[in-house]
């Protein structure tokens, strides 16, 4: 490996988190616990934790700028993937790469919160989104409406999919 072939690369720091440690945001009623940000990275990638109460999930959307990789740490989920055949049920050691442009979502079924390993590469617009969701949710006990839930995804290159029926 030559000189140059780091020359692009920004310097990043190493960085640990004791388990259920890390800057936690309210999602749409799931948790984030984020393990690294994409400024932890170098806007190379983010890794949270996601603790998914029963009924609860992420709403069809399609990402355009990032790559979502999910793994299932306990629980279990039903994603529906663009490409799949079906909506696929995932339990502990499940896992699912999803690639940008596909459309995508996800609900827990079961009756105990699902903990779920996300990857986004890069991630930091999900970061971003993800926190003006949050700040969206704050002093209400109810989720936003799918219009500014749909307004703030867009701003972020996230298109979400209005509920079928």
């Amino acid at each position: 490996m030559d000189s140059d072939s780091n020359r692009d690369l920004p310097q990043s720091s190493p960085l640990w988190r004791a388990p259920g440690t890390g800057p936690a945001l309210d999602v749409l009623g799931v948790t984030h616990i984020y393990k690294a940000m994409a400024s932890d990275t170098g806007d190379q990638f983010s890794i949270w934790e996601s603790i998914v109460p029963p009924g609860t999930g992420a709403p069809a959307h399609t990402h355009t700028r990032e790559d979502e990789a999910f793994y299932v740490l306990s629980g279990e989920v039903l994603i529906e993937v663009e490409g799949s055949a079906g909506p696929l049920r995932l339990g502990p050691g499940g896992f699912l790469f999803g690639p940008r442009n596909r459309r995508h979502g996800y609900r827990n079924t079961g009756t105990v919160p699902a903990r779920l390993l996300v990857f986004a590469m890069p991630g930091a617009g999900l970061d971003r989104m993800f926190t003006a969701f949050d700040a969206a949710g704050k002093g209400s006990a109810q989720i936003p409406a799918f219009d500014t839930i749909a307004a703030i995804a867009e701003q972020y290159g996230v298109v979400v999919h209005p509920p079928a029926g």
